[in-house]
């Protein structure tokens, strides 16, 4: 069992330089991990990177509003 299994962690940030090693880094280490962050395309692609690794994330990232 790794250190953060069972735990959950959201990164703010997630989608690019500390925020995303950071988010990759917990995967790897057991967390199911929330990214967020301003580029819903790059929030995507980290979640499918740590999914394809065999972890477990979702993103969260901007809604826009309806005009």
């Amino acid at each position: 069992m790794s250190e953060f299994t069972g735990k959950t962690a959201l990164i703010t940030g997630g989608t690019s330089g500390i925020g995303r090693a950071t988010a990759l880094m917990l995967a790897a280490r057991g967390a199911n991990v929330v990214v967020t962050g301003r580029d819903v395309e790059r929030g995507t692609e980290v979640v499918e990177k740590i999914q394809a690794d065999g972890g477990c994330a979702a993103s969260a990232g901007p809604r826009r509003s309806p005009r």
